[in-house]
């Protein structure tokens, strides 16, 4: 079983991600390069103040470039780091290179805290709220997650993350209110 990880681990992109998912379990979020913006910034902020972050940058000049931008607006994160030589794969620098026990190695040296995962929601609460199998689901999601501060997802990663994050069944309950207001 893969440890579970607390914090929203920060990395370049989805293949940057599914290589950390392969090592453990946890929320990580991209920045898709260096053209990520203020509204990715202040999700973010969001997501720091309910369950800390985890910079996980490839060890190239742009990740560098990516890890000191983000560092200045969150001068509590915590860094995980790979050497080039375990992250390197025909020339190619990144994380999505280096071994699932690399990329463990790398968060327990960055103090990453492991939890038990909480399962406080359900794909039944997703169906009973109209936030998947319906025509309007998307966009309910969209609400739902913008209020949430927990970013954009289709309906198994909106589940993830209402669980990930830490979200109570009030906090869920209260947006969803705003949702409904918006019909």
């Amino acid at each position: 079983m893969k440890p579970v990880i607390e914090e929203i681990i920060v990395a370049e992109g989805r293949d940057d991600e599914i290589a950390i998912k392969a090592a453990v379990d946890a929320e990580v979020i991209t920045t898709h390069g260096f053209g990520f913006g203020k509204k990715f910034l202040k999700n973010l902020k969001e997501l720091e103040k309910r369950k800390g972050i985890i910079i996980f940058t490839d060890s190239d000049y742009m990740g560098s470039q990516i890890r000191k931008r983000i560092a200045e607006e969150f001068p509590n994160a915590k860094h995980a780091y790979l050497s080039q030589a375990v992250s390197t794969k025909k020339g190619d620098i990144g994380v999505e290179n280096a071994s699932p026990e690399e990329i463990l190695k790398a968060l327990k040296a960055a103090r990453a805290k492991t939890t038990t995962k909480s399962e406080e929601f359900s794909m039944k609460d997703l169906i009973e709220n109209n936030l998947i199998n319906s025509d309007e689901a998307s966009a309910r999601r969209e609400i739902l997650n913008e209020i949430l501060k927990i970013g954009h997802g289709n309906g198994k990663k909106t589940l993830n993350k209402l669980n990930s994050f830490g979200i109570t069944r009030d906090e869920f309950e209260e947006a969803m209110k705003v949702v409904n207001s918006h019909r």
